[in-house]
C-alpha cells in the first residue's frame, strides 16, 4: 500500500517515471557510473522534497520512478536531475567525457510519462520496466 502525503490542504500520492537515455544511445553507463548517479539523483530529489522510489539502468539509459508533490513541477525537476547528474559525473570521470560523450552532452532528450494514479495498474505497469 502506497503511503500518501499530505501538505497544508491536500492528500496526494502522484509518481512520475522518467527514463533518460545516452546521446545516441552509447554504451556509457558501468556500475559505477549507475551508482554514483543514483547518489546524485536521490540528492537531487531531496532538494525538492521528492523521494526517488526506484532507480534502475543499463549502459545507455535510466530508469526513475519519483514520488513528488504538486507545488513541483515536472519539467523543473527533470532540467535539475539532467544539468546535476550531467555535471557531476562529467567531474568525477573524465576519462568518459573525451572517450564516448560527445561535445560534453552525455543525454538525450528527457522523455517523461503522465503521473500516475495511485492504486492503479498503472503504477504497477511501470514497476515492472523498471
Amino acid at each position: 500500500m502506497q503511503k500518501i502525503r499530505t501538505g497544508r490542504h491536500c492528500a496526494f500520492v502522484m509518481h512520475v517515471h522518467l527514463v533518460f537515455m545516452t546521446k545516441l544511445r552509447h554504451k556509457v553507463f558501468t556500475d559505477a557510473h549507475l551508482a554514483r548517479m543514483e547518489e546524485i539523483m536521490r540528492s537531487v530529489c531531496a532538494d525538492f522534497e521528492c523521494e526517488l522510489v526506484e532507480f534502475t539502468g543499463e549502459d545507455n539509459h535510466v530508469h526513475l520512478l519519483v514520488n513528488l508533490p504538486p507545488k513541483v513541477a515536472v519539467t523543473k525537476l527533470v532540467n535539475s536531475l539532467k544539468g546535476v547528474s550531467s555535471r557531476r559525473l562529467r567531474q568525477e570521470f573524465p576519462d568518459r567525457v573525451r572517450h564516448n560523450w560527445r561535445a560534453n552532452k552525455p543525454t538525450a532528450p528527457a522523455r517523461w510519462r503522465a503521473p500516475l494514479r495511485w492504486g492503479g495498474g498503472q503504477l504497477c505497469r511501470a514497476r515492472s520496466t523498471l
